[in-house]
């Protein structure tokens, strides 16, 4: 007699995932995650769906859109996410304090380095080079988002609108951001063949043919379930780890000191990075340069140059801008631990919150999964994205081009205006060169940013 079987439904599980082994990817993910989120959205994508099979593709393609919802940077949010789904909260931890931790310590090491060692040659040539790169790679950006997100003239006209915003009348990144949102939402409603143009990122392999997560078996999703009592927790410990150290230091110090400003200010700016990390610099470099006075205007490219050749998410550049800041306004400390606590002030506001959206939303994230109205939100926001990160490419391109640039209000307007005398032509030189390598080439960013540096040291000291 012939005993008839269910048909095994289990056959990717080869064993559950161990926390220890969990830990190994991670900390392989961390020390690979190059290249700006296509590029570590990509890794993380062949290592836990086609290598590992922890997770199926559906599943990870709607974690990815839940994450691009978010404020933050979304593959460290999506590597938190991952890290949840598979061991709760430690799992997250993990996960997204690794995706951070190679990067931060490398950004650090080469903020003392440059703060301290900022007068040699060689080092002034080494970062004249990556400028240049730095352009290219920003003006690259701007082509890419461009092409993803402008797919008609409601996009376009959004795009030109924060362009203009922006640079010509100095409106605060967060009001275009919010403004693009609302316009979205409600385009949505109206019109949604027109807002609607991003609905995430498209699959890898064609179709979808789930792979068995071997975390979500065995009664392992209850605590993805939406709990109230939870959600006041995580919300009341991350609120008090996010603002608990800011209120002990305006208390200390004031609310004028530099760790206070710091932990204020990125603290805004964590809360409204939509669009990516290239988006928000552009107000962040601004506001650093011409509201507090941390940086010089040429030193947020090579802070940005510094971020773009190590692993982790590129918003790690503000841990530069927070270093240089407290350098620089040191009060009774020696100016390079002054720098070191200005650096871990902003990198802790800047990341804790990124855990809070996960830990709190995504238990109550599937609820959004498919919304229209969203998405065309998600589009709007792309969409004025990509006239703020012209915005970046413009300012930066004005300081590495010109040693000289002059602001002029006009109208209302603030206007950029370069001192034609004072162009570089070995810096443009660079930059164009640096820009066909990428676009014409297809040279990856890494080897682009090296060599440029290289041509940067010989250039310097030939003449």
């Amino acid at each position: 007699m012939t005993e008839s079987k269910a048909p095994d439904t289990t056959k990717a599980i080869a064993h559950p995932v161990t926390f220890a082994e969990a830990l190994r990817v991670w900390i392989r993910i961390s020390l690979l995650s190059f290249g700006g989120p296509a590029g570590q959205i990509a890794l993380m994508h062949r290592v836990l769906v086609d290598e590992k099979k922890w997770i199926s593709e559906s599943r990870f393609l709607h974690a990815l859109n839940y994450c691009m919802l978010l404020p933050g940077p979304e593959a460290q949010q999506f590597a938190t996410y991952v890290g949840w789904l598979l061991h709760r909260t430690p799992g997250g931890l993990v996960a997204g304090t690794l995706f951070v931790l190679p990067g931060a310590i490398v950004i650090l090491l080469l903020s003392i380095l440059y703060a301290g060692y900022q007068d040699l040659r060689f080092v002034q040539a080494i970062f004249f080079g990556i400028k240049a790169a730095v352009l290219a790679v920003v003006i690259e950006a701007v082509l890419r988002i461009g092409k993803r997100a402008l797919k008609n003239t409601f996009m376009v006209a959004l795009a030109v609108a924060a362009f203009v915003g922006i640079f010509l009348f100095d409106l605060p990144f967060p009001l275009i951001m919010v403004a693009a949102g609302l316009i979205g939402f409600i385009g949505g409603h109206l019109n949604p063949d027109r807002f609607v143009v991003i609905e995430g990122h498209d699959p890898d392999v064609n179709g979808e043919t789930p792979v068995v997560d071997a975390a979500l078996v065995d009664g392992q999703l209850e605590h993805t379930r939406p709990s109230r009592a939870r959600a006041v927790r995580v919300t009341v410990v991350c609120l008090a780890l996010w603002f608990g150290p800011l209120a002990v230091l305006a208390a200390l110090l004031g609310f004028g000191h530099v760790y206070v400003q710091e932990g204020v200010f990125f603290s805004k700016m964590a809360v409204v990075t939509f669009g990516g990390a290239y988006a928000v610099l552009a107000y962040v470099a601004q506001e650093a340069v011409n509201n507090y006075g941390w940086l010089a205007p040429g030193e947020m490219l090579d802070g940005l140059g510094m971020a773009e050749t190590t692993p982790g998410p590129l918003i790690m550049v503000v841990q530069f801008v927070g270093f240089m800041g407290a350098y620089r306004n040191p009060g009774v400390l020696d100016p390079m631990l002054a720098g070191f606590l200005g650096a871990m002030i902003t990198t802790w506001v800047t990341f804790v919150p990124c855990f809070l959206w996960i830990f709190l939303g995504a238990p109550y994230i599937e609820a959004l999964r498919g919304h229209q109205s969203l998405s065309a939100a998600l589009s709007a926001i792309t969409a004025a994205v990509v006239g703020v990160v012209l915005n970046l490419a413009a300012w930066f391109g004005l300081h590495v081009v010109f040693t000289e640039v002059n602001e002029v209000r006009m109208l209302g307007m603030k206007l950029q205006v370069p001192v034609w005398e004072t162009i570089d032509i070995a810096a443009l030189a660079l930059a164009v060169a640096a820009l066909v390598a990428m676009l014409r080439f297809k040279v990856g960013m890494i080897p682009t940013l090296f060599v440029s540096a290289a041509l940067g040291v010989i250039y310097q000291m030939a003449f």
